[in-house]
């Protein structure tokens, strides 16, 4: 009977209850998507360092991160280290930002397609000349670029020779030489990447390494720097999420509090009706938290699927600037984090419907 009576509030006053579910889905969508995109980048950015074919990354002794735009490397220091044992071939590479998450990397094109084990060209071919430029699948698809087209980035004008599958280091490839003249970084790297002789022996080759470059530069393993690329790993990115929460379930407080508040009041006859049957305030106070968790259910069933159009309309509009996956198991938590919202939103005016005199209420025009 409650559940009936709970319903057919909800059906009766249908435009409400579209809009209060509407805008706590958003708030899930908003959970799911930013938290989608976090993993969806940091899985990116693996996915693309595994696609250079190496077994070993060395950065400079000290630094945090093998993603700064910055060339802090000898470029002597690939010499010597292709010179050690079990290194097959050694690649410097040189990172410049263009623009939000998308970067340019810089290096010996030849040595890159023979460490990767060779390019698939959807489009074009090689660089050829110093100021020819390659760009993945979904930096050409978010600019409708084409092969012979001219880009001007970082101020140059580039040559587009091809375009190659995505997850190859970066989602632009020029020269080193012309990248080092235009950044001011002759001679220097941001990182170098290392294919060993056997995957076997990449943890001979990291200790190898990283004892005749002690006090110079570090060397992980890939397993050990994809690792890296975790939410837990990096506070800040942490923090922005907890933020987000937080808003979260003031939004959806507000939204309950005000759709329920508003509900209360115009339920007033109804309250009395109810009480003047025998209702006790704590079934009035039970009608009202039931709407609210059927609420928060149909809000967060409309936020996954939104979190779905998100996606698409982020996959398609920026592939190069922003990488958005579905998080499943974000699912429930989202959940959770939607009803506590409602249900503290709910709080004051189930009390106040609660404590309404039935006398009082049936007299309420």
């Amino acid at each position: 009977m409650i559940n009936k009576l709970v319903f057919e509030n909800l059906k009766h006053r249908w435009v409400r209850t579209v809009l209060t579910a509407v805008v706590i889905g958003v708030q899930v969508t908003l959970i799911l998507t930013i938290v989608g995109l976090s993993k969806g980048m940091l899985q990116d950015s693996a996915r693309r360092a595994r696609g250079v074919g190496a077994q070993i990354w060395l950065k400079p002794e000290g630094s945090s991160s093998f993603t700064l735009a910055s060339a802090q490397v000898n470029e002597k220091f690939v010499g010597f280290v292709s010179k050690q044992p079990h290194v097959d071939t050694a690649l410097g590479v040189l990172i410049a930002q263009v623009f939000g998450f998308t970067s340019m990397a810089g290096v010996d094109y030849d040595k890159f397609v023979e460490m990767t084990g060779g390019v698939k060209y959807l489009a074009g071919g090689p660089l050829r000349q110093p100021d020819d430029i390659v760009v993945d699948q979904y930096y050409q698809k978010q600019n409708s670029i084409k092969v012979g087209q001219t880009l001007k980035i970082l101020n140059h004008p580039w040559h587009v020779a091809g375009v190659i599958e995505e997850g190859k280091l970066s989602h632009l490839i020029v020269s080193l030489s012309r990248l080092q003249s235009l950044t001011g970084n002759t001679g220097r790297v941001t990182q170098i990447v290392v294919k060993v002789d056997n995957p076997a022996n990449t943890q001979t080759a990291v200790d190898q390494l990283n004892t005749v470059l002690k006090g110079n530069l570090h060397a992980v393993s890939i397993d050990e720097l994809t690792s890296l690329y975790n939410v837990n790993n990096l506070p800040p990115l942490k923090g922005f999420i907890n933020v987000i929460t937080a808003l979260s379930i003031f939004v959806g407080f507000l939204v309950v509090f005000l759709s329920l508040y508003t509900a209360v009041i115009e339920r007033t006859r109804e309250i009395g009706v109810l009480k003047a049957l025998g209702a006790k305030p704590v079934k009035i106070l039970d009608i009202l938290i039931r709407e609210t968790i059927l609420l928060a259910i149909f809000g967060c069933i409309i936020g996954i699927l939104l979190s779905y159009a998100a996606k698409a309309v982020i996959m398609w509009y920026a592939p190069a600037f922003l990488q958005v996956v579905i998080v499943p198991d974000w699912w429930p938590i989202a959940a959770v984090i939607a009803i506590v919202g409602a249900l503290l939103g709910a709080v004051y005016p189930g009390l106040k419907a609660a404590r309404q005199d039935p006398i009082e209420a049936l007299a309420y025009d």
